[in-house]
């Protein structure tokens, strides 16, 4: 369920943050995005290719859902049985893990079109940033791309509203958080910074 139209961005960002998480909401005023009507959205190459990238997706899906799997289930039947029928049985549930995944991706696009590029800040990281953090301890460095959802992420990708996510959104370069994992605590400088309006 999406947040009220009138909602103002902190709220929208802590609901973006809670969405797959129970840990705190990010700090008040580190804003990463808006939702404004799809009319009035701005995009972005990275925003149409994850949104074409879903798309895909969502096509392949109902091709499956359609036509693939109603001829699976009706040759199951024609077999006898369907007590013991495995094939059956398996095709049932393929169908049913479809019509879940395609409710999933569908409330993803509808999310996505409602992302409004022009309110991300250009100072501070958000949706699409790429950053560069330099562990203060070992002095390894480290680059994360901080994504939306939980979409199929490349070594790197990270969700927003992972713990690493929560942590870096509306840092500015020069900062320097405090990662708390159930293993350890790491603290991590941002010695590089490029936002969606860079990358």
């Amino acid at each position: 369920m999406l947040p009220p139209p009138d909602s103002d961005c902190a709220g929208f960002n802590r609901w973006i943050a809670s969405r797959d998480t129970r840990s705190p909401d990010p700090p008040a005023g580190r804003l990463s995005f808006c939702p404004l009507n799809p009319e009035m959205a701005a995009e972005s190459p990275m925003i149409e290719a994850l949104k074409a990238k879903l798309g895909a997706e969502v096509g392949k899906l109902q091709h499956e859902l359609n036509v693939v799997l109603p001829n699976e289930i009706r040759k199951a039947v024609e077999l006898g049985d369907l007590r013991e029928n495995s094939e059956y049985k398996a095709a049932l549930e393929r169908q049913q893990f479809v019509q879940a995944r395609l409710g999933q991706l569908r409330m993803r696009l509808s999310k996505l079109s409602q992302i409004d590029v022009a309110q991300i800040a250009r100072d501070a990281v958000g949706l699409g940033s790429e950053v560069t953090v330099e562990d203060t301890k070992t002095g390894k460095s480290e680059v994360y791309n901080l994504v939306f959802g939980d979409v199929d992420f490349e070594e790197g990708h990270v969700s927003m509203s992972s713990p690493i996510g929560r942590a870096l959104v509306g840092r500015k370069l020069g900062e320097t958080i405090v990662l708390r994992l159930p293993a350890a605590v790491r603290h991590l400088k941002l010695i590089d910074v490029k936002t969606i309006h860079d990358v």
